[in-house]
């Protein structure tokens, strides 16, 4: 009997192979989830950490090769095993090169699903660490984090460093740049995965609650207290807590969680007694802390506790490569969500969006993208762009900027032109690799 506890995704419009896949992975003590459809299937691999596919192939509306291309780009170290009615099916697995790592043709045995299934997870298992030598920037996405631009690719790098430790981590950046998207990668990137992550929105809950909420409370411990509450930190134990809005917490909660993460111990509110508690923390917020320390709105011995690790979560307007590579994400999940297939979209309205500034940052972009593909009939033009967008285009050319801002730009097409290979972009634009980083991160 298999001792492992992997989750597994079936993907099956006949609900009889679901039920039969299930009752053998069960039998082998593993979790299994199961989807009809490969809307079903996207929704489940979007908040669900999955260990391996198992799809069938021809499936109504969205076939399973659109599943196993999508998983590929989206998911490239999860490995896809595929049970299908149709012997020919391996050379087509071939010509998309999609990583499948077995085939099975119904109907099969309950052995050779075993040895399918041991070989996949064995093949899993090598690649759940990537190698010591393979560079980053070749990613397109990491975790949920879709980008291949150099700021990226910065902050991958440093979550890589800080997942299987608990250093207290903070996050900066602007309203709609992701910064919850990269707490997730910490948290389930890394060794800590099966623990808790709580997330925590400070600046929803009101100010006179949030100190009950983040550290629990006891009965009667003030009008409303009926019962013994446990705190989102308790609920957190072992795994990681995400404070995010952090400026918006009273100096009292300061207070409260500057000693908490020097003593390491929570007291509930109502209680004298501490309780020893093992949590990472990742505080983000879009405010400028260093201007709230100066009006003394913030504590600046809490600043420093919270910032061991510093992340910073570029705007999407200083990382306009990444934005064909997002447009495509939304593309899919919309397309998927409200036309049941694959929408496109033109070049003409892809450069509309690649020159608009997005103050809203990548919520704003996923919104515009939400809007056209509802109101487009499986192909997204100019027309159904928002009109300030348009607006945008019509009179950027007339704005004037700075020398190095031009060279910025300019570097950025040759880059995406060439693949974003730094090498071929240096030899065409006769500098070296060390200064196309320098003038990208001016």
């Amino acid at each position: 009997m298999l001792l492992r506890k992997e989750n597994i995704l079936i993907v099956d419009d006949d609900i009889n192979i679901l039920e039969l896949l299930q009752r053998h992975l069960q039998s082998w003590n593993y979790h299994v989830f199961k989807a009809i459809s490969v809307k079903e299937a996207v929704v489940i691999l979007r908040d669900t950490k999955i260990d391996l596919l198992i799809t069938d192939l021809k499936m109504p509306e969205i076939d399973g090769f659109e599943l196993i291309k999508y998983v590929s780009e989206h998911y490239p170290k999860l490995p896809k095993l595929v049970v299908t009615g149709y012997p020919s099916v391996q050379g087509s697995l071939a010509a998309i090169k999609s990583g499948v790592v077995d085939y099975l043709t119904k109907p099969f045995t309950r052995e050779e699903l075993k040895l399918a299934l041991e070989k996949s997870l064995i093949t899993s298992d090598e690649k759940v660490l990537p190698s010591k030598n393979t560079s980053l920037e070749k990613h397109k996405a990491y975790a949920e984090i879709i980008g291949n631009s150099e700021k990226i690719n910065d902050v991958i790098q440093v979550i890589e460093r800080v997942k299987d430790n608990k250093a207290t981590i903070f996050i900066k950046g602007e309203s709609g740049t992701g910064k919850e998207l990269v707490a997730h990668a910490i948290h389930y990137q890394g060794k800590f995965s099966r623990s808790p992550f709580i997330a925590v929105n400070c600046g929803a809950i009101p100010e006179n609650l949030l100190e009950s909420e983040l550290f629990g409370y006891l009965k009667g411990a003030f009008t409303g207290a009926e019962m013994n509450r446990e705190g989102f930190f308790q609920a957190a134990n072992g795994g990681t807590i995400f404070l995010d809005e952090i400026g918006n917490a009273s100096l009292a909660v300061q207070s409260r969680l500057l000693r908490v993460l020097q003593e390491k111990k929570v007291v509930k509110v109502g209680s004298t007694k501490a309780e020893k508690i093992d949590v990472r923390v990742i505080a983000a917020t879009n405010s400028d802390l260093q201007d709230m320390i100066k009006k003394q709105t913030f504590r600046e011995d809490l600043f420093y506790r919270l910032t061991v690790v510093e992340i910073n979560v570029a705007p999407l307007r200083e990382r306009k490569e990444d934005i064909t590579l997002l447009v495509d994400k939304f593309l899919f999940k919309y397309g998927v969500e409200y036309k049941d297939g694959f929408v496109k979209i033109t070049p003409e309205a892809i450069a509309i969006l690649e020159r608009y500034n997005w103050p809203g940052n990548i919520r704003e972009l996923e919104n515009v993208v939400q809007r056209a593909v509802i109101m487009c009939d499986k192909i997204i033009d100019v027309e159904h762009l928002p009109e300030h967008l348009k607006h945008t285009l019509s009179f950027s050319s007339e704005v004037l900027v700075p020398l190095k801002v031009i060279e910025k730009q300019y570097i950025v097409k040759v880059l995406r032109a060439t693949g974003n290979n730094k090498t071929k972009a240096a030899e065409i634009l006769r500098i070296d690799r060390k200064t196309i980083r320098q003038k990208l991160s001016e």
